[in-house]
């Protein structure tokens, strides 16, 4: 089978792909190594861990998802697994949340002070104000329901709905078996794993603080940083991408560079940093 078969979209999902695959195997190095390593090695690879968490989860699953990467719909799932054990969550049940994260596109309460966007960095603020930051960022990860997730998937598709079952199943095997290798660093690896899902919250807090939930065009807040881009697969392009959901991640600069008078014209807000370090741009000031 030819490269070209076997991806849906483009070649160049070989990249996020192997990302993904690695990230699963530097899970379970530094998992097997902790012990042995000295802290002045184990605290920064665990530093770069919790990082790799929200790079994953913004970049090469939040990619995967929009534009699943394979034309096999068995190779797409064995991705998904891959990519729910590497992060820890179903990414079945991730892909429901983020769509219906496009749907509100992060929009500001109705008169029952509800969102559509579960997401949304509206949903606990007041007085038609974001969320405080760090509320948002500390918060985010303990407002998962499970059980309401299951039953809003399975009435759009039982088939996904279990197979997010299945995941969350194989990541509890996963866990159980970390358990009996060595409970001591399984626990460390969780607290960084928590702090990883933190910074992905913080980073999609800036990708919509100062955007205009009334302007399809300004939904998103964008940055073009480009070391940035270049890592996270051009997720900086978010303003770019709310606007084009299903654009593949090659194509949002040329995109970008096609809009860009209607955009500088509608007011879409730039920030001069990654998102997750939104709090520090000059443009938030």
């Amino acid at each position: 089978m030819t490269a070209q078969k076997l991806f849906a979209h483009s070649t160049w999902d070989i990249v996020p792909v192997l990302a993904g695959v690695a990230h699963l195997i530097f899970v379970w190095w530094l998992f097997i190594n902790l012990p042995v390593l000295p802290v002045l090695v184990s605290l920064p690879l665990l530093c770069l861990y919790a990082v790799s968490i929200s790079w994953n989860i913004n970049g090469v699953s939040h990619n995967f998802l929009h534009n699943p990467y394979f034309n096999n719909d068995y190779l797409n799932r064995a991705f998904s697994l891959v990519e729910s054990l590497a992060v820890g969550f179903s990414q079945a049940f991730y892909t429901w949340v983020h769509n219906r994260h496009h749907s509100g596109n992060s929009d500001l309460p109705n008169d029952k002070g509800e969102t559509i966007d579960w997401l949304s960095i509206y949903r606990h603020g007041h007085d038609g104000k974001p969320e405080d930051v760090w509320s948002y960022t500390f918060k985010s990860f303990f407002r998962d329901d499970i059980k309401a997730l299951y039953k809003a998937l399975h009435k759009q598709s039982p088939a996904n709905a279990h197979f997010g079952i299945i995941e969350l199943a194989c990541l509890a095997l996963m866990l159980l078996i970390m358990t009996f290798i060595n409970i001591k660093a399984l626990f460390i690896m969780v607290i960084f794993n928590f702090l990883g899902n933190c910074l992905s919250s913080l980073n999609g807090y800036y990708e919509h603080y100062n955007g205009n939930p009334n302007k399809p065009i300004a939904w998103g807040v964008s940055t073009y940083n480009f070391v940035y881009n270049l890592l996270w697969f051009n997720n900086g392009y978010h303003a770019e991408h709310h606007f084009r959901p299903r654009m593949h991640w090659k194509k949002m600069k040329t995109f970008h560079e096609s809009i860009r008078d209607q955009q500088k014209a509608e007011g879409v807000h730039v920030i001069d940093t990654c998102h997750a370090l939104g709090f520090l741009s000059k443009a938030n000031g």
